[in-house]
């Protein structure tokens, strides 16, 4: 956990987040949940935007490890550019807060500066009273686009 003036993972709701993708095109949307997650129950759409979601599973289906090559494979995916922020999304905003420190923390290792962000209530949100999710909060219930295939 950083304290003082030393870098951290900025936190900003999935609306606001849309907002900053659409008006800087070098953000950057990882998705961190898995295959089943982005399968059935659906993704972030950023066409709209001319943009692409990248889709990096943090834990791996079915037994939910950290995949060891996560981080890797976010640098992988930003192709050696600096984008201006790095937005890390899962099913509640859990998974990607542990992602987005990981990755922050293996930048400020390697010297570099990186804006690292996770988006609260993530894809499907918190649960209900019903203890059902996708209604309440999240990416999907603020109206936002999404896609299922």
């Amino acid at each position: 956990m950083s304290t003082g003036d030393s870098p951290r993972v900025e936190m900003l709701l999935p609306a606001e987040t849309w907002d900053y993708l659409k008006t800087n095109s070098d953000a950057v949307l990882i998705d961190v949940r898995t295959k089943p997650e982005w399968s059935f129950v659906g993704k972030p759409d950023l066409t709209s935007l001319a943009q692409q979601v990248h889709c990096i599973s943090w834990a791996e289906y079915p037994d939910m490890s950290v995949n060891p090559r996560f981080v890797e494979a976010v640098k992988e995916a930003i192709e050696g550019a600096n984008p201006s922020r790095i937005f890390f999304l899962c099913r509640s905003g859990v998974r990607s807060q542990s992602a987005a420190e990981a990755v922050l923390e293996a930048f400020l290792s390697e010297g570099k500066s990186i804006a690292c962000v996770n988006v609260a209530e993530g894809f499907e949100g918190d649960l209900d009273s019903q203890k059902k999710r996708g209604g309440l909060n999240g990416w999907k219930a603020r109206g936002l686009p999404w896609t299922q295939s």
